[in-house]
């Protein structure tokens, strides 16, 4: 009882064929990403160019006593309002940080009138020492955090 084993062994012919058709797809592919790249970098190169040609405009627009185009009438009064909007913000956090809440808790606020502190004045470092000399050193942490973010440790 014999048997024959056949192998088939593919059409080196074809094989390479096939190979060269995949390498051939993979080359045109990377021509086709290579082009949109080069479109992208086209496109960015032209808003740079316009950004930084509109700045250029404005400022000897601004030095010269040429009437102004609306454009750039538009643009200074955008910069104007730009700059009145970030004073007021500035103002408006120097304002939010003045009449930030300056509570603290009724414990600490006992622990501190117990050494004669008003709860509500600024307070010395060297008066908090003496007045948390009974507590712990994690409760003493505790204390000086909370009289900090209240804004009362001096």
């Amino acid at each position: 009882m014999d048997q024959e084993t056949e192998t088939t062994t593919p059409d080196t012919p074809t094989l390479a064929d096939r190979l060269a058709q995949a390498t051939q797809s993979l080359a045109d592919a990377l021509a086709s990403l290579d082009g949109q790249f080069a479109s992208i970098h086209a496109k960015i190169d032209r808003i740079v160019a316009a950004v930084d040609d509109g700045e250029l405009l404005a400022k000897p627009a601004e030095k010269n006593d040429a009437p102004p185009t609306a454009e750039l009438q538009a643009s200074s009064a955008l910069h104007n309002k730009l700059a009145e909007l970030e004073k007021a913000n500035h103002d408006l956090k120097a304002q939010s940080a003045a009449a930030r809440r300056k509570t603290l808790s009724p414990m600490i606020t006992a622990l501190l009138a117990k050494e004669g502190v008003e709860g509500d004045a600024l307070i010395e470092t060297p008066v908090v020492e003496k007045a948390l000399a009974g507590l712990s050193i994690e409760q003493r942490i505790a204390v000086k955090a909370e009289l900090a973010r209240a804004g009362i440790l001096v």
